[in-house]
């Protein structure tokens, strides 16, 4: 069976990237995967703290609510991950868990000694965002920010929805477009890892 993480970076419970990826949660649901919901905001986490203690095995040696979601990080085939833009960048709960999985960044480059410039990841993420403004560039750095935090999991940054213009709560739940887009996006991702399992078991 398929495994997904799906993690819920905004400051709001019941926000409007909250209600998108809860779509494509029930899209990859009914697509026959197993997903696990993570609410960043529940979680106590401490920033990275820099000390360098995973450059002994590749795991972060902060004591908190971090350990646990390494360890779910590193057993999943797929991640479906939402956040708000907040200056031109994710949350500060996203930024949080990106930033300490450092940890798997210096497992991956450091001790595994994998080369750099990688083009054929073994896993999938998905990337949901929106946006009160409607500015040209306004999920640039979101985007590179997601796909290099997606690359220390082994994983491409195979599909973004972001939606621009979208400021109150519940604003969202306006658009069946976007809700649908986000339901048939949470199965397309199974699709798509499920097509990877088939051309790996026929290799």
């Amino acid at each position: 069976m398929i495994k997904i993480a799906a993690v819920f970076g905004s400051p709001r419970r019941k926000g409007n990237t909250s209600t998108l990826l809860t779509r494509a949660v029930s899209g990859a649901r009914d697509a026959g995967a197993q997903v696990t919901e993570i609410v960043l905001r529940d979680l106590k986490m401490s920033p990275c703290l820099e000390i360098y203690g995973c450059k002994e095995a590749g795991r972060c040696v902060i004591k908190d609510d971090y350990g646990d979601i390494e360890e779910l990080l590193q057993g999943i085939d797929g991640l479906m991950l939402a956040s708000p833009i907040f200056f031109y960048t994710v949350s500060a709960h996203t930024k949080i868990l990106m930033d300490r999985c450092n940890s798997l960044w210096v497992k991956k480059y450091w001790i595994e000694k994998k080369p750099f410039g990688q083009k054929n990841y073994p896993r999938k993420g998905l990337f949901i965002s929106v946006g009160s403004t409607k500015g040209k560039r306004l999920f640039d750095g979101a985007l590179l920010s997601v796909k290099y935090f997606m690359d220390a999991l082994d994983m491409e940054l195979w599909k973004s929805l972001v939606f621009r213009g979208i400021e109150t709560e519940g604003q969202i739940a306006e658009s069946h477009a976007a809700l649908e887009d986000a339901y048939e996006a949470g199965k397309a991702l199974v699709l798509a890892l499920s097509d990877r399992d088939c051309l790996k078991s026929n290799g």
